[in-house]
């Protein structure tokens, strides 16, 4: 439970952080789908609190890379994992990084670089570089 208190957790990562304490597979597996049962964890909870923690940050590649490795199912990926506002997170990135315009090429190239490992797609970087206002012809 004290696990639980501090954040959420999938079902996956519990049962490796308990498997260590428990006394069988089966008394854990028993502990987590009772858990489930009382909705005190959820897969689906945590996929969304993690997509929601990491948006903050990065883009939406960067996101379904971190819930696959968490073991997440791929249909709580998908549901947690939203294109809807790429453009809108990129130039956000964008601006906090970088307050001035980009003069050269390499610059440019230098923050589409910076967003694309944050995660976000090549035409969200496009879009997000033309609307900072920086000439596409660099």
């Amino acid at each position: 439970m004290r696990l639980l208190a501090r954040r959420e957790h999938s079902r996956a990562e519990l049962a490796r952080k308990l498997a260590p304490h428990a006394g069988s597979a089966q008394e854990l597996e028993t502990l987590l789908d009772s858990l489930i049962e009382k909705r005190q964890l959820s897969d689906e909870r945590y996929a969304s609190e993690r997509a929601r923690w990491l948006a903050r940050k990065y883009g939406p590649a960067r996101i379904r890379r971190d819930l696959r490795a968490k073991d997440v199912a791929e249909e709580l990926v998908a549901l947690a994992c939203s294109d809807d506002d790429e453009l809108e997170q990129a130039s956000l990135a964008l601006r906090k990084k970088y307050r001035t315009k980009a003069t050269t090429r390499e610059e440019r190239a230098r923050r589409a670089r910076f967003l694309q490992g944050r995660g976000f797609s090549y035409e969200a970087i496009r879009r997000a570089l033309d609307l900072a206002g920086e000439d596409a012809s660099l």
